[in-house]
């Protein structure tokens, strides 16, 4: 699994830091989402869809 964001779309409302905070952080300035784990560990990969299925911008992709 491959995890991506596009920062560009990111409309930083948290659901992904909610749903994976283990692979996810936003920026104190703008709250715009902040790729920690490029590609997460198997035990980490339901969070990660939950993740980008929550988020209303579409911002995040997951190549599996």
């Amino acid at each position: 699994m491959k995890v991506t964001v596009d920062q560009d779309k990111c409309v930083s409302s948290g659901q992904c830091v909610l749903n994976a905070g283990d692979l996810f952080d936003q920026r104190d300035d703008d709250g715009v989402v902040v790729l920690l784990v490029e590609s997460p560990p198997t035990d980490q990969a339901d969070n990660a869809r939950n993740a980008a299925a929550a988020c209303p911008a579409l911002a995040i992709d997951i190549e599996e």
